[in-house]
């Protein structure tokens, strides 16, 4: 005999997500490509702005650095992935009562994470090692797309919000 209890119950149909809300995720996924591909491209030896000595004692490259800027650039990436999940009608690995108060949190975390980033970014180390003005610029073009996540989960995590709010 089966018994349907609340953890085997099927989760209730929700409406699907709205198209620019698909796009939204989307959109941070990519939106965390070319900071990572600009990680990658210094790992691997190609000039981004840094003298080989700044690569060497600050970002220990040749060395550790490596594995720490790779990885860092995976990771990234990986959780740029997590609104897919937010606005996927086939997978859904936790029930909405815990993936959206995940959602919020992340988004408030990537406010405030963005807003560091903005003091950094204009007050301290980037800057100061980086050789030219033209890496500072190629620099700012590749990390200028992150801006847009906090904003774009955000959103995105208020839609899911909003559809299953009556489940």
């Amino acid at each position: 005999m089966y018994v349907m209890t609340t953890a085997t119950a099927a989760l209730p149909a929700s409406t699907p997500a709205p198209v620019w809300a698909r796009r939204a995720a989307h959109a941070i996924a990519l939106c965390a490509v070319p900071s990572g591909l600009w990680r990658i491209a210094m790992a691997s030896g190609v000039y981004v702005g840094y003298s080989d000595q700044v690569l060497r004692d600050v970002f220990d490259i040749p060395g550790w650095g490596i594995a720490y800027v790779v990885g860092l650039s995976v990771l990234i990436e990986l959780a740029a992935l997590f609104p897919l999940l937010l606005v996927s009608d086939r997978w859904r690995p936790l029930h909405p009562r815990v993936l959206a108060p995940l959602a919020w949190t992340a988004s408030g975390v990537l406010v405030l994470v963005a807003l560091w980033q903005l003091v950094v970014a204009f007050t301290v180390e980037s800057r100061t090692y980086m050789s030219s003005g033209t890496a500072q610029t190629v620099w700012g073009f590749v990390f200028a797309p992150l801006f847009a996540i906090p904003a774009l989960m955000t959103a995105v995590t208020w839609s899911y919000a909003k559809r299953h709010r009556a489940h």
